[in-house]
């Protein structure tokens, strides 16, 4: 019994995500951070400007104690463009066109994890994508996905609006 336990550990360390070791063109510089403030005031969607697209980018931490929890950081076509923590949100505007995402964990405490994903903006068109931190004893994965607009007015109802300013 001790054997298969010390394989099954053995084996979840091997499949772990892992960071790549050269940043993809989709992330901004390994060397931004940021600081995050929350507003749980704001829950408004914002409305695309003329001729352009908004993408919401949300992270549900699962938890509202968020003292160690990591700051996740996202990027759009090799810059960042801003980052959650816990249970917020923000958004960008962005021209219509192929786009390409990266989110990225800031924390010293967990492992270096990237996520990456590319979509479409149509003019007028509204986007979500939602980030989640899920940790087990032996893995830690960050996932990013895209989700339904009703889903995403749920969550901007529920969570903060965050404002990512980059430290020095």
């Amino acid at each position: 019994m001790r054997v298969f336990v010390l394989v099954l550990i053995l084996s979840a360390c091997v499949f772990a995500q892992v960071s790549p070791a050269v940043p993809t063109p989709a992330c901004g510089p390994d060397n931004i951070n940021f600081s995050v403030q929350l507003d749980s005031s704001q829950h408004t969607l914002a409305e695309p400007e003329p001729g352009k697209a908004r993408v919401y980018f949300l992270h549900e931490a699962g938890t509202s104690i968020t003292v160690w929890y990591p700051t996740v950081k996202v990027a759009m076509d090799g810059a960042w463009v801003g980052a959650n923590h816990g249970n917020s949100y923000f958004s960008v505007s962005v021209e219509p066109g192929e786009h390409h995402l990266c989110v990225n964990l800031q924390s010293s405490l967990v492992a270096p994890r990237v996520e990456l994903a590319h979509f479409t903006a149509a003019a007028g068109g509204v986007y979500f994508y939602r980030t989640r931190l899920v940790v087990s004893r032996s893995v830690e994965l960050l996932q990013l996905e895209a989700i339904d607009i009703d889903q995403g007015q749920y969550l901007v109802d529920y969570f903060s609006l965050a404002a990512a300013k980059t430290k020095k």
